[in-house]
């Protein structure tokens, strides 16, 4: 529990510190009519101020109370609203809750349970693997002492961050293993290939990459982090990294090198204490569905979802159902320091986060590639609830999606267009006890579809050097010097047909596309980028901001052929009637041991019945065992009725 705050204290002081720690303001005056996104803030950086608020002040407050428009006495009001009982801020409804057993199972969370049903080949456009790799660069290399370095590194680490020995089991639980178990913490490969011939050399990094990129660390069967080490000629290396989703979210990947990088650096180096797991926050905000907060926000969600729209309306070259594709390819540009620098301050000016400035151009690009100007969007958010102030220490999966309905004004300019995003951002976002994937569920219920309902992404992983306290490292000690400009990466991710992603690296910002390329024509691919990247362009320079926006006339899709979230799907005929056979019997009985209700009809659909994506590989797996009798996820998706999966069980030969 949280030490209360002491009513009497002044908490300016205090709040001031925070503010000029976190922006990196240094001793300038902060106007405290001034709000945090005028001074640089955003919504990652709100995480790390409000674990710093806890941490410092003893104060709870939920991240909606601090959003980026909040000015410093604002803050220091409901601060002092909180302290005095009866406020109306929004406190946090859970209480972080340390468990008694750390190596004991606990559930995983829904944007997790998504990954891993679509590593079961669950849903279109899934893989064998989620994951991000990379690989970087290394100069100056010990080539004596770097896999020693770098095994130690690993070892440490798996002590400091326990989620490294995560293990998913086939239910879709996760634990994690105790330091001395057997397999539990990775252990680096390394190609030693400084002697090797220039051909040799090129041929195993392509090789290498290659398997990274396609075949990713699968948790269920081992550690969920792949490194490995390519010792080069003339003192060169190359670090491979491959982290998986399931496990990992884009926060603690960013973490996870530079933890691992410092203490590569550093025998004897030493990371401050954690006071929590990752397991401590997943069973503790198991308790939020039943609060009042939660129910009001899933009401507040359910209330508007028979008026989203659908995803914007891309034209396609195949069916995403059809597609079994093994990479996400990558387009990519960089905003030099200068043009970067510049838009930030442009962004500031104009009270719009880089990141929401950024979406909306995004957006705009979509509008014009779709012909429509009212879309779904996907925003993936890196929040954490600041339920402990180590909690932006930590890793693990704790991102979680947010569905973004966006409606571009005809005749606007780019900065109309970015001042009403950035309100629509902070409404939805205020909302956040319920996920985009549980939102994402009830639509897909409400529309009849297992189809993707969201599939386009904008994730934004800006100002995360200083939510974390400190910048990409350049030295790794016998690893040697990390040269950025020489970095691969890629990123993998189930149900997303096109992913924009800013980031920033060496002062520059970076703007990626990754996408399932065998969806689309290879020169609209290209020519939305281009456009995005010269519309980014604009705003760094300023002439782009008062730019009357070109933009499509209908709010609607009307355009025909194959469309991304079009798809003329022909539903199958329900098989209803009591349940007929033996098959069907066991199927139902199956299910209410499951879900804990009578299954009557044969026409009971699962997902109706209370079911959901994890749920149903549970229900998979347990009649496989009994039959010896796998059905693939994605064949239950297409019937998910007791009737359709007994004939699907009947078709892969089930006997009783």
């Amino acid at each position: 529990m949280t030490t209360p705050a002491d009513a009497s204290i002044d908490a300016l002081p205090v709040l001031t510190r925070i503010w000029a720690e976190l922006l990196d303001l240094g001793d300038r005056p902060i106007d405290q009519d001034t709000t945090f996104l005028r001074l640089g803030g955003d919504s990652v950086l709100a995480v790390r101020m409000a674990a710093l608020l806890r941490k410092q002040l003893g104060v709870v407050l939920a991240l909606s109370d601090i959003g980026v428009e909040t000015t410093l006495n604002e803050l220091a009001e409901l601060v002092r609203r909180r302290v005095g009982a009866g406020g109306t801020t929004r406190a946090l409804p859970v209480e972080l809750r340390k468990r008694a057993d750390p190596h004991a199972a606990f559930p995983l969370r829904p944007l997790q349970q998504g990954y891993f049903v679509g590593q079961q080949d669950g849903w279109e456009l899934s893989y064998e693997s989620a994951h991000f790799y990379v690989d970087v660069r290394l100069t100056d290399i010990d080539g004596d002492e770097a896999e020693d370095s770098l095994a130690d590194a690993l070892r440490r680490l798996a002590a400091h961050q326990p989620m490294l020995r995560a293990r998913v089991t086939t239910e879709g639980e996760q634990h994690m293993l105790s330091q001395d178990a057997p397999g539990a913490v990775p252990v680096p490969r390394v190609y030693d290939l400084r002697d090797a011939a220039p051909g040799t050399v090129e041929s195993v990094l392509d090789k290498v990459r290659a398997e990274m990129r396609s075949t990713g660390p699968d948790p269920v069967r081992g550690p969920g982090i792949d490194v490995r080490l390519s010792l080069l000629p003339d003192g060169d290396a190359r670090l491979h990294t491959s982290m998986s989703l399931l496990v990992f979210d884009g926060w603690s990947s960013t973490l996870l090198f530079r933890e691992l990088v410092a203490l590569a650096a550093d025998w004897n180096a030493v990371l401050p204490p954690l006071g929590m797991d990752f397991g401590d926050y997943v069973t503790s905000v198991a308790d939020l569905p039943g609060s009042d907060e939660w129910k009001a926000d899933r009401s507040w969600w359910w209330s508007r979802l028979d008026a989203m729209p659908e995803p914007p309306a891309l034209p396609l070259i195949r069916d995403p159902r059809e597609v079994r594709a093994t990479t996400m390819e990558t387009r990519e540009a960089h905003l030099p320091p200068s043009r970067w620098a510049a838009l930030r301050d442009r962004c500031a000016a104009r009270d719009v986060t880089p990141s929401t400035a950024l979406s909306t151009a995004f957006a705009v690009v979509l509008a014009r590639w779709a012909g429509h100007r009212r879309m779904l969007l996907n925003s993936l958010q890196l929040n954490r609830l600041p339920l402990h102030p180590d909690v932006h220490r930590v890793v693990g999966a704790f991102s979680a999606t947010m569905l973004l309905p966006t409606e571009l004004t005809e005749g606007a300019t780019f900065a109309e267009l970015a001042s009403a995003a950035q309100k629509r951002f902070s409404e939805y976002s205020a909302h956040n006890l319920i996920t985009g994937v549980e939102v994402s569920r009830e639509l897909g219920r409400r529309r009849g579809t297992h189809r993707p309902v969201a599939p386009v992404v904008f994730q934004s992983t800006l100002s995360m050097d200083a939510a974390v306290g400190e910048a990409h490292p350049e030295s790794a000690g016998p690893l040697g010097a990390l040269d950025f400009g020489d970095f691969h990466h890629q990123l993998r991710t189930p149900q997303v047909a096109l992913e924009a992603r800013v980031y920033e690296l060496r002062s520059e910002l970076a703007i990626v596309f990754s996408l399932v390329e065998e969806l689309f024509e290879t020169e609209q691919v290209d020519a939305a980028f281009t456009e995005l990247v010269e519309l980014v362009g604009t705003l760094a320079d300023g002439d782009g901001w008062d730019r009357e926006m070109d933009l499509p006339s209908p709010a609607e899709a009307t355009g025909s052929g194959l469309l991304l979230g079009r798809y003329d799907d022909t539903d199958r005929a329900v098989a209803e009637g009591p349940l007929s056979t033996t098959l069907e019997e066991i199927v139902a009985e199956s299910w209410e041991e499951l879900l804990g209700v009578p299954v009557l009809d044969r026409s009971a659909q699962f997902f109706a019945l209370g079911g959901d994506s994890l749920l149903a590989v549970r229900a998979l797996g347990r009649l496989a065992k009994s039959f010896g009798t796998p059905v693939p996820v994605r064949e239950f998706l297409d019937d998910p009725t007791v009737a359709g999966l007994a004939a699907a069980l009947a078709a892969h030969g089930a006997t009783v």
